[in-house]
């Protein structure tokens, strides 16, 4: 795999209901191979695999459900 296709983020998706909420956008999306959110990171970094989108794509598509997302920088 290769980590160019790897997004960070840092988000506020905290519980499980949280989560359903963003997997019913994500889960469809054609460009994402895969994601998850660690919860129990005090941060709740988002992680997405996808070959083709961009950080702003995957925050637009977590801010449309309404919550915060931002890059995770180094």
């Amino acid at each position: 795999m290769n980590t160019e296709n790897i997004l960070l983020f840092k988000s506020n998706i905290k519980t499980a209901s949280d989560k359903f909420a963003v997997e019913r956008i994500l889960d469809i999306h054609p460009h994402i191979e895969q994601w998850t959110v660690d919860q129990q990171d005090e941060d709740c970094i988002l992680r997405v695999i996808s070959p083709r989108l961009t950080h702003n794509h995957v925050i637009d598509m977590v801010r449309g459900c309404g919550y915060h997302c931002e890059e995770l920088k180094d």
